[in-house]
Formats: C-alpha cells, sequence, structure tokens
C-alpha cells in the first residue's frame, strides 16, 4: 500500500539534489502534490545548473569516511539499477596527491570491510598502466598514485533528462520559471514561491535546490531579515572546464581511457583533472582555480552570486579561465596530449561551503523552509540517493550524525587554507585577458 502523505511540496532547481528529491518524493508519496521549479525548461538543450554538463566523476575516494560509505552506496545503484546503470561508466580513476591521500583512502576501505579493485602504485609503476597514458604527466613531489578501478564517470546531462523524465512520468509536475522571491505570511513562515512573472506557486513546504543562486534569492527574499540569509554558510564559486574533441587523429586509449584527477601543482589550487567520453571520441578536463564573483546587492549587501545573464554567461569564459583549463592538459597527459584541442569552454556555478559538506535542514529561521544544496563540488556522485537523505531530513528520521554534518546551523572552519575556497574575483580574470 503506498504512503500518504498530507504534504505538498515546492521543490526549487532541478539540478541533482532537487531531481533526486522529486523522485525519491513521488516514489514514496505517490500521491503526494510535488512540484518542480526549474529556470531553465525540462528540454532546453543547455542549463545552468552545476548538475548539467558532459559528464561528471562517481567514486567513494574520500578522506571523510561519511562520503567514502554514501560513495559506495551510491556506486551500488549506478552499476546495478536499469534507472541509473546504463549512463554509468566503469573506467576507474588515476589519482595523483602529493597529500597522503591514497593511504587515507586504502584504510577507509578497509575500515568499512568492503573489497575493491583499488591500490596505491609507486610513480614508476603507475606510469606503465593503461597503456602509458599518463607516462609523461607532472609527478612532481608524488611518491605515489592512487588507482581504484572501480571508479568511473557517469554522463551527466543525459542521466539528469532520464530522471527529470522518470519523476514527471510518476507524478511530478514540472514547471519552468525563473523564481524571483520566496514568500512569507505574517509570521514569516514560508508559504511558497513568486515567479520573475509574479505566479505564485504555493506549498506545505518549500525546498530549495537552489546551488549557487541560494544566497541571492535568500536576500532578495527579504533584505532586512539577515536570519534568513546564507551569510558565510554558503558562496557562489565556479569552475572552468573544456571538451577536447579528439577525433581519429588521436590514439583511442586517450578517450577510452580512466579519470585523471591531478594536484599537481598544489599552489594552483585543488586539483584539475579529465574525464573521457568515448561516445563523442572526446575528453573533457577542468581547470585548478576555484572562483567567485563579489557584488554588491542593491540591498547595500555584499555577496559572490552567478552573473546577471539567465544563463550565467558560462560559455562567455575569460581568457585567464580558458588557458587554465588548457594548463591541465600538460599536467596530465605532458608531451603525449600537446596537440589536444580545446573547444568548447565553459563556467560552472556551484554552491560551496566552507566545510565541503551539503545543507540538508529545515531552515531555522523560517518554518516550512528547507535547504537542500550545496554540492561544493563534490555532490554529483550521489544523484541516486540524495533525495533519501533529503526525504529522511523531511521525515526527521535523518541519523543524528548526518543532521549535524548537513545542518544550516553548524560551526563554520576557517577557510584561510582551504583550497577550495574561492579567492580569485571573476572580474580580475576578466581584466587579465
Amino acid at each position: 500500500m503506498a504512503a500518504e502523505t498530507p504534504d505538498s511540496y515546492v521543490i526549487v532547481g532541478a539540478g541533482v539534489f532537487g531531481a533526486s528529491t522529486a523522485l525519491h518524493l513521488i516514489r514514496k508519496y505517490p500521491n503526494a502534490s510535488v512540484t518542480l521549479v526549474d529556470r531553465n525548461a525540462f528540454d532546453a538543450p543547455t542549463k545552468v545548473a552545476a548538475s548539467w554538463d558532459w559528464n561528471k566523476v562517481v567514486r567513494s575516494d574520500y578522506n571523510d569516511i561519511v562520503y567514502t560509505s554514501m560513495g559506495l552506496e551510491a556506486r551500488e545503484i549506478w552499476s546495478n539499477d536499469p534507472l541509473w546503470s546504463p549512463f554509468y561508466h566503469e573506467s576507474g580513476i588515476y589519482w595523483i596527491s602529493a597529500t597522503g591521500f591514497a593511504q587515507q583512502v586504502l584504510d577507509n576501505f578497509k575500515k568499512l570491510g568492503v573489497k575493491a579493485d583499488l591500490y596505491s602504485l609507486s610513480v614508476d609503476e603507475a606510469r606503465k598502466q593503461y597503456d602509458g597514458i599518463f607516462d609523461t604527466a607532472d609527478y612532481t613531489n608524488i611518491k605515489e598514485v592512487l588507482i581504484n578501478k572501480s571508479s568511473g564517470w557517469a554522463a551527466a546531462k543525459d542521466v539528469l533528462q532520464r530522471v527529470l523524465e522518470e519523476a514527471i512520468k510518476l507524478g511530478v509536475k514540472y514547471v519552468a520559471a525563473e523564481v524571483q522571491t520566496l514568500e512569507f505570511d505574517t509570521d514569516g513562515n514560508c508559504t511558497g514561491v513568486k515567479t520573475s512573472t509574479g505566479q505564485s506557486i504555493g506549498a506545505s513546504r518549500i525546498i530549495l535546490s537552489t546551488g549557487a543562486f541560494t544566497p541571492k534569492l535568500l536576500v532578495e527574499s527579504d533584505p532586512k531579515r539577515t536570519e534568513l540569509h546564507a551569510g558565510g554558510r554558503i558562496i557562489a564559486a565556479a569552475v572552468t572546464e573544456a571538451t577536447s574533441r579528439l577525433g581519429d587523429n588521436v590514439s583511442p586509449k586517450f578517450y577510452n581511457g580512466p579519470v585523471c584527477i591531478q594536484e599537481v601543482p598544489p599552489e594552483r589550487g585543488a586539483s584539475n583533472g579529465a574525464v573521457p567520453h568515448p561516445q563523442d571520441k572526446m575528453v573533457k578536463f577542468w581547470g585548478q582555480w576555484i572562483f567567485k564573483n563579489t557584488q554588491t546587492h542593491s540591498s547595500g549587501l555584499e555577496f559572490s552570486m552567478p552573473p546577471q545573464q539567465a544563463d550565467y554567461a558560462q560559455w562567455d569564459v575569460p581568457k585567464a579561465l580558458q588557458d587554465d583549463v588548457r594548463f591541465a592538459n600538460p599536467c596530465i597527459f605532458g608531451e603525449q596530449g600537446k596537440d589536444f584541442p580545446m573547444d568548447q569552454f565553459r563556467i560552472c556555478w556551484e554552491a560551496l561551503t566552507p566545510s565541503e559538506d551539503f545543507i540538508i535542514s529545515p531552515h531555522p529561521a523560517s518554518k516550512n523552509l528547507y535547504i537542500a544544496t550545496c554540492g561544493s563540488f563534490h555532490g554529483w556522485k550521489f544523484f541516486p540517493i540524495l533525495g533519501k537523505y533529503v526525504v529522511q531530513m523531511l521525515e526527521q528520521t535523518l541519523d543524528k550524525s548526518l543532521q549535524d554534518k548537513w545542518a544550516w546551523d553548524r560551526e563554520l572552519p576557517a577557510t584561510h587554507d582551504n583550497v577550495m575556497w574561492p579567492k580569485k574575483e571573476l572580474r580580475d580574470l576578466a581584466k587579465a585577458t
């Protein structure tokens, strides 16, 4: 017998947090009213969400054992569930890190009692792997390389579209509209959202899965109500990516190989990387620079937000950022990649927290308002299971340790030594062009 709920739901944002939540809600409560609102049309060829992409990494390699466990949980679904498995490719991951990361990952797998095709190799041995495609990578100060053959990648935009189709088929209502503000009753409780055309969409529970737009949406909903605002909890941050369409003139081993995550040189930022995409005979690269776009809001508040353009100006990539992505190629493929082209650049905006943890939490300043966002540049891989945890949060059955980890109000670590925290400004990078 289907579960019943008296609640109605409006989910704002149809990226992985929003789409996964919609799917899990409608599966558990098939008679519920679930409305998914997104600024992009359901079948738009491109979308501003960080979740829309050519491909994304799927891995369980973490120094945080909570995310290791979740990654393994998600991998089971990626590998075996017919909704997800057509889009998952277990290519393996080749991870170049000088931080002792390999041993931390091995220890986590051991603690969890998980057997996987996972091991570390000396640099000399690692160079020989995968037909030598990383033989001339930059291994400065590297002692060992982590290889996990039970990780890989997924076709991001394709699986996102398929999950939305499934949710709609099961009864989710999809509304293409730009949400301008939240709506509140006289007690400050959230009652719905208002779109840019003036339409009000109400429900008994409002869930924000709005990614990098979240800080701006909260301020615009009530500029004077500071307890509603994100403050230092969330920053809109971005990274640049590009496709390298290799075609028939390059050995297929490069676009049929594993994901590579490269942390050299560390002074540039967290990592750059490459993800294969055999269907199009291409590799997607991403750069090491994570940056922000600090602006003065009409309220006088200053915070980072995506550019004002409807598409976040995601295809308008300054030369300095194009060069940052190009820098990834020699770091990963060395001399072998010297002639690889870069043909399509994109800026990917994401919601980042100081701890790099998600926010899956009631908003304490407004009853009926919930936050489920902040992928923090690693949340995509959990797409199949994110909605499960959001539903648990809504039902107040989420494990206490996860409630604390993903709470709206939690202790925020310092960011001055955090390589993920953006230091560069978009405007300065544009001037450097």
